[in-house]
């Protein structure tokens, strides 16, 4: 896909030129309540890269996919707000050209997943749903999307993420036992403990506050008594999945980063049996725009510069989440 990364890069207008350190700012889901729209030419042009960026997060370059996922929200009418968000994480790309995702399989009898709901994070109150699988290193796959209705609680936002992603791990387990493999029941991670007591237990764990939540949801609780998949807590602090529904930054961006694409660490040294060696630093040094001009062919219009919000300073901890038997 480097050829395709420098195809695109080589189209940009220059207002793109430069490197970021993550592909999108902290402030990556909030949108302008009064927005200044882009003209006619531009929203073609958005549209026509945010396209080519969903194609490479979903070949090959997971580690823009939260990006993107907010980005095709955005294509109908797109403003500058929005113009600049995509400015980011083309010069994310840029500097992590050389980037590229690496997969390797330890156990092919057991699918390991990581699920998240972020409440509620859209501007239509809608979470955000999260999700990995992998087999031992590398996301083999992994998505980021818009929950289809509103929940009343970030407990209700977990298990409609769950069973967003639930299909796809079932079919994940059919196809792998149809192969002769997969003999074991689907790991599902998550880190909020009133969640997997409801997908667990059903009606038996629910109460006033979650009553109200369609039965199709608790089609997660069939499946593990079914024994076709198993659900187990693991803290929010080392979950890789938060890397698909927030826009990460700092350490705490680039550890995740790494555990999905597969990114060794020759200097860090420790126990094997952890996660992924998670800490190699591609951070760049960004480049500041001096004309805020669009340079694009179609058109020029003046955007307005918006103050870039620091990283966060996360641990740097990495542990790895045991199914406790």
């Amino acid at each position: 896909m480097r050829d395709y990364i420098d195809k695109m890069l080589g189209e940009l207008p220059d207002d793109m030129s430069g490197e970021s350190a993550t592909p999108a700012a902290l402030h990556l889901f909030e949108t302008n309540p009064k927005p200044e729209l882009l003209p006619k030419d531009l929203c073609d042009m958005f549209h026509h890269l945010v396209a080519k960026l969903l194609f490479l997060s979903k070949r090959a370059r997971p580690d823009i996919q939260t990006a993107v996922a907010f980005l095709t929200t955005r294509v109908k009418s797109p403003d500058y707000d929005d113009y600049k968000k995509l400015v980011r994480a083309m010069r994310y790309l840029r500097g992590t050209i050389d980037l590229t995702l690496t997969l390797e399989a330890n156990n092919l009898n057991l699918v390991k997943w990581w699920v998240d709901g972020s409440y509620p994070v859209h501007k239509d109150m809608k979470s955000h749903t999260g999700g990995t699988m992998s087999l031992g290193k590398g996301a083999i796959y992994s998505t980021s999307t818009r929950q289809k209705l509103n929940t009343k609680s970030s407990t209700e936002a977990e298990l409609v993420a769950v069973s967003d992603v639930l299909p796809q791990v079932l079919w994940t387990q059919y196809f792998l036992k149809a192969q002769g493999y997969g003999t074991e029941p689907a790991m599902i991670y998550q880190d909020n403990q009133s969640a997997i007591l409801l997908e667990k237990n059903g009606r038996g764990s629910s109460s006033k506050r979650t009553r109200h939540i369609n039965i199709r949801y608790f089609f997660v609780t069939d499946r593990i008594a079914q024994k076709e998949i198993e659900v187990s807590y693991c803290p929010t602090g080392i979950m890789r999945r938060d890397y698909f529904t927030k826009a990460l930054q700092g350490t705490q961006f680039r550890t995740f980063r790494n555990l999905i694409l597969n990114i060794p660490d020759d200097q860090t040294s420790g126990n094997t049996d952890l996660l992924p060696n998670p800490v190699t630093d591609h951070r760049r040094v960004l480049e500041r725009e001096t004309n805020t001009r669009l340079n694009t062919g179609f058109n020029k219009s003046r955007i307005r510069e918006t103050p870039g919000k620091q990283d966060t300073n996360p641990s740097n901890e990495v542990l790895k989440c045991r199914h406790e038997q």
